[in-house]
C-alpha cells in the first residue's frame, strides 16, 4: 500500500492532547479516529483537533480503514485494548509502559510477531534531536569510554495538577513506571539492554490528595512506592544510579549526566525532545554547549516511524521505538521493584536488537508516503 497510514486514537484523557495536535502536522499519518470508554470526550477532542468521527472502543477496532491504533488508556488497560487491536489486525502504539504487567507484555510482543504486525511504545522521546545528538557525540568518543551515568527525577507529584491521577499512584504507575521509561529507555539505546539492578523504595503516605480541577480536594489510596533510589548495571559495564520520586517539595527533573574518561555529557530531559547539550571537561574554562537543532519533534513521531516502516520506508533499520525495547525496559523496571522487596540484587535476562539511529535529516512533517 502506499499513502499515509491511517490511525485511529484510544482514549482521550489528557495525553491525547498532545499526540492529537503534533499528528496532525505529521502527514505521513492520516487519523481519522477518536474512541473512548466516553464516547462524548472522544468527540470533544476529535472535534478539537480536526479528526472528523468519533465513538466507542468497539467501533474503532470494527473498522476496517483503520491500520493503526494509537492506544492511550492508563496503563492497566493497555494490554487488553491493544491485544484487541492486533486481533482485529491492526498494528498498535501503546503509551508508556507497554503493559502493567510483564506476562501480558511478552504475550503482546508475541501476538504480534504471531500476526506479521508491529507494537511500538511510548517514549518516542529518544528519537528527539536532543537525545540523538547527544548518541551520536557519544559514539564518536566525546566523553571517551562511557563509565557512568546518573539519573533524577523528583517532585511532590502529578496529584497537584492533574484532574484524575490516581492510575499514576497505582500498579503499573508510581515514579519508576510513570518517569522510568524515560530514562531507562535514553541509557539502553544508547548502551544496550540492563544486566542487573539493586534498589530500595518507599513512601511518604497511603493517600494523596487531588489538586486542581473537578474533583480538587478528593483523596484517594497510593499502593506502590513513590520514592525510588536504584542502581543500574548495563551490559557493556556501564554503571547508572537513579532517583525517581514523588514525594520532594525540591523539584529536581530531567536530570541526566553520562560520564566517560574524559567528559561529561549532560543530554537534555528525557522527558523532552530537544534541548541543548552540554559537554563538560575537568579543567576547561567553560563548558561546551551544543545546540539539538530546529528539527521538529514531538510526541508521536515514534508513529511516524512506525508509518514509515509499515510502508517500507526505512530501509530495513526497522521501527525504533519497539516492543522488544519496551519489553526489556518494563522487565529492568519490574527488578527493580523486586530489589525493593527483596533488597538484593536483580538479573534482567531479557534482551533487545539495538536500536538504530535516525538518518541525518529525519524530519516528521515531511511527507513520504
Amino acid at each position: 500500500m502506499t499513502g499515509p497510514l491511517v490511525v485511529g486514537v484510544v482514549g482521550a484523557g489528557k495525553i491525547s492532547e498532545q499526540y492529537l495536535a503534533n499528528m496532525a502536522g505529521y502527514p505521513d499519518l492520516d487519523v481519522r479516529f477518536v474512541a473512548d470508554l466516553f464516547p462524548d470526550r472522544a468527540r470533544t477532542q476529535a472535534d478539537e483537533h480536526g479528526v472528523p468521527e468519533a465513538g466507542s472502543v468497539e467501533d474503532a477496532l470494527a473498522r476496517d480503514d483503520l491500520e493503526l491504533i494509537v492506544n492511550l488508556t492508563i496503563p492497566a488497560a493497555h494490554a487488553s485494548v491493544a491485544s484487541a487491536a492486533l486481533t482485529s489486525g491492526k498494528h498498535v502504539w501503546n503509551e508508556k509502559p507497554i503493559a502493567a504487567e510483564q506476562e501480558d507484555a511478552v504475550a503482546l510482543v508475541a501476538q504480534a510477531a504471531a500476526a506479521g504486525l508491529l507494537v511500538g511504545t511510548a517514549p518516542d522521546t529518544f528519537l528527539g534531536p536532543g537525545l540523538q545528538v547527544a548518541r551520536s557525540m557519544i559514539e564518536r568518543g566525546d566523553i571517551g569510554t562511557p563509565l557512568t551515568a546518573s539519573m533524577v527525577f523528583q517532585s511532590a507529584g502529578p496529584h497537584r495538577w492533574h484532574p484524575n491521577p490516581d492510575f499514576l499512584y497505582q500498579r503499573g504507575g508510581g515514579p519508576l513506571f510513570d518517569m522510568g521509561p524515560y530514562y531507562l529507555t535514553a541509557l539502553a539505546q544508547m548502551f544496550g539492554p540492563v544486566v542487573r539492578v539493586a534498589a530500595l523504595g518507599s513512601s511518604s503516605g497511603p493517600t494523596r490528595t487531588i489538586g486542581e480541577g473537578p474533583r480538587a480536594g478528593e483523596s484517594f489510596d497510593v499502593t506502590v512506592p513513590t520514592h525510588i533510589s536504584a542502581l543500574y548495571e548495563f551490559a557493556n559495564g556501564l554503571e547508572a544510579q537513579a532517583t525517581f520520586s514523588f514525594d520532594a517539595a525540591l523539584e529536581r527533573v530531567g536530570i541526566l549526566e553520562i560520564t566517560g574518561t574524559s567528559a561529561t555529557i549532560v543530554p537534555p530531559d528525557p522527558n523532552r525532545f530537544t534541548g541543548d547539550i552540554r559537554l563538560v571537561k575537568a579543567g576547561a574554562d567553560e563548558d561546551h554547549v551544543v545546540a539539538a537543532g530546529e528539527r521538529p519533534a514531538g510526541r508521536g513521531i515514534g508513529v511516524v516511524d512506525m508509518a514509515r516502516t509499515i510502508r517500507g520506508r526505512n530501509a530495513g533499520a526497522g521501527h525504533r521505538a519497539n516492543g522488544g525495547l519496551a519489553l526489556h525496559v518494563l522487565d529492568a523496571m519490574f527488578a527493580t521493584a523486586e530489589s525493593m522487596d527483596t533488597g538484593a540484587f536483580v538479573t534482567v535476562d531479557s534482551r533487545f536488537e539495538p536500536v538504530a539511529p535516525l538518518p541525518d535529516g529525519w524530519d516528521p512533517t515531511e511527507r513520504t508516503l
